[in-house]
């Protein structure tokens, strides 16, 4: 179980994610008391293990397939030493600065001879866009933002996005005013599966997708809309104008920017497959294992599975998100766990990362 089924189909010299796209703050939550325990956390940017701190482990192991994943963590745990939070919001880009040159020289300082060169080459990048919005994915909003949207919506309508409303007066604001012909024409091309696996996601992870990627993102545009507050949305906010608003990723924010810079000696950072971490023998408390089950074929989905439950220990947790693939627990593993169905349904509905149609919570019983 050493090596993970996409490592052979898709390309990971990249930063395909330069930020977190998954809620920080219902992982968090679903994840429970962890305190003085381990942790194991999928990398992607960085931030939900960062995040992660907040609970109190006695260390959070971060595993990632991709270098360049790996590169944007390392970058981070340079920033949050080096930098006031103020400065460390100019540098991802949550808020505009003319000097992310200086402020990511700085958070270099100290970084190990990849890391320094991986991210001088991006310079030019990072001072246009933040470290958070030089990935693939962000790259794909970006031309959506930038080229596609003017077209649909103006600059105030976008702006009315965000006004705090009550739920009546969002449903009729999105049903009046947002949901236009254009728009539902914009989605359907710009978020088909074509064009996605294109520009945004690489084309190996829609597999084993089920059903049309942009009528997902239709109905998941009109949940953050309207089932949740877009005023405190900042997946949202970045997508539709390129920055965040008055609200911040979990990890990003003001009141856990201390707690975090002194934790970050528990990161444990190893490069590989998820898979590699649970053939070592050891046990953790619980597990954020992003979306990786997505991208996996059911047989390899039920196999990995069995291999992580080898690594849990007795009442640890499995939070893990579905986009457009269904995974739960596998029927041979069913007696194992214990499926947390009041806190996902909880959690569910707070969910600020609206592209996944479900978040799930397991228990491993005693």
């Amino acid at each position: 179980m050493g090596r993970s089924e996409i490592e052979g189909k898709a390309d990971f010299d990249h930063i395909r994610y330069a930020q977190l796209w998954e809620d920080a703050d219902v992982l968090t939550e679903a994840l429970g008391d962890c305190a003085g325990g381990t942790l194991v956390s999928i990398c992607s940017a960085g931030d939900n293990a960062l995040a992660m701190l907040t609970l109190d482990p006695a260390k959070v192991v971060v595993v990632d397939l991709s270098p360049a994943q790996i590169a944007c963590l390392r970058l981070r745990i340079g920033a949050y030493r080096a930098l006031t939070h103020p400065e460390f919001l100019e540098l991802t880009g949550s808020r505009p600065s003319r000097r992310r040159a200086v402020l990511l020289a700085r958070a270099l300082q100290g970084a190990d001879a990849e890391t320094h060169a991986f991210w001088t080459g991006l310079i030019p990048e990072v001072s246009r866009h933040g470290i958070g919005g030089i990935g693939k994915f962000e790259r794909y909003f970006r031309i959506f933002r930038t080229w596609l949207l003017p077209l649909v919506h103006s600059r105030r309508r976008i702006d009315e996005v965000f006004t705090p409303r009550t739920p009546e007066a969002r449903e009729a604001f999105f049903e009046t005013r947002f949901n236009t012909f254009r728009w539902r024409l914009l989605l359907n091309m710009f978020f088909s599966r074509f064009v996605m696996g294109r520009m945004g996601r690489d084309k190996a992870f829609f597999d084993h997708v089920e059903g049309s990627p942009a009528q997902h993102v239709a109905r998941r545009i009109r949940h953050a809309g309207v089932a949740t507050d877009p005023s405190q949305n900042p997946y949202l906010h970045w997508i539709l104008k390129g920055t965040h608003g008055a609200a911040l990723p979990m990890a990003w924010r003001a009141e856990h920017f201390d707690t975090i810079r002194a934790r970050l000696d528990r990161l444990d950072i190893r490069p590989g497959s998820l898979e590699a971490f649970v053939s070592t023998g050891e046990k953790a408390n619980g597990f954020n294992l992003s979306d990786i089950f997505e991208y996996m074929s059911p047989e390899t989905f039920e196999a990995v599975y069995g291999s992580v439950l080898s690594a849990a220990a007795p009442k640890a947790r499995l939070v893990y998100w579905n986009m457009m693939a269904p995974r739960r627990v596998p029927k041979a593993y069913s007696g194992a766990v214990e499926t947390l169905d009041r806190i996902e349904d909880q959690l569910k509905a707070r969910d600020m990362a609206f592209f996944y149609s479900d978040f799930v919570v397991e228990e491993v019983r005693a």
